[in-house]
């Protein structure tokens, strides 16, 4: 049975830079980014060999200039976000796209031959958030709905959430992260996931991170 979270690090892997000072519109940027992460993926040896210098490279080019962690991290605490200090937001957002990027790479390595079909984008003029849908297509496998969450920013467009058949990525961590601030508050939460991500620095990347 397929993982709902590494379906969403793949699609959200596909996440690059568009031309510099050219705004696309925001399914047309996703389009034209998926091509080029392919791309880089399939000419690449060593990525394919799982290098984690050269994925790790790539993620941080390609994904992350295109994603608001900070969006991603509050839909993640939910209600509790307001209860945290502008340094625990801080330490929060930091750690959680650590977190997140760790994912991403580790599905890199295991890419294989995932095709993404897009859907008309629906949106109105002025619309400062839409929904890019898609399907992801694999040999032998039903195809799975990906819609991502994208938002205006003085920046470009940016993608803040991934929804998977319906299931939010971001809000797939929140009952994880309530329930360690029940536990150990706020502060606790910030040290588990700072010790869960010092703890994948130590091996090699992977889909099970």
């Amino acid at each position: 049975m397929r993982n709902p979270l590494k379906t969403a690090a793949l699609v959200l892997a596909l996440t690059t830079s568009a031309s510099h000072g050219e705004e696309l519109a925001p399914d047309a940027l996703v389009k034209t980014i998926s091509l080029d992460v392919l791309a880089a993926i399939q000419k690449d040896k060593d990525i394919q060999g799982g290098n984690p210098k050269k994925i790790a490279s790539l993620v941080e080019a390609k994904i992350l200039p295109h994603f608001d962690f900070a969006h991603t991290t509050r839909i993640a605490m939910g209600a509790n976000w307001r209860r945290a200090s502008p340094e625990q937001r801080e330490q929060l957002v930091r750690e959680f796209r650590t977190l997140l990027v760790r994912t991403y790479s580790g599905v890199l390595v295991n890419y294989r031959d995932q095709v993404i079909e897009f859907k008309p984008l629906r949106t109105q003029p002025g619309d400062a958030q839409v929904t890019v849908r898609s399907e992801v297509r694999q040999s032998g496998a039903q195809a799975i709905s990906i819609d991502y969450e994208m938002e205006r920013t003085p920046s470009g467009w940016k993608v803040y959430d991934v929804k998977i058949s319906g299931a939010s990525l971001a809000a797939t961590y929140r009952d994880t992260f309530a329930e360690e601030i029940r536990n150990r508050g706020i502060g606790g939460l910030i040290d588990a996931l700072s010790n869960r991500n010092r703890q994948n620095d130590a091996r090699p990347a992977s889909v099970n991170t």
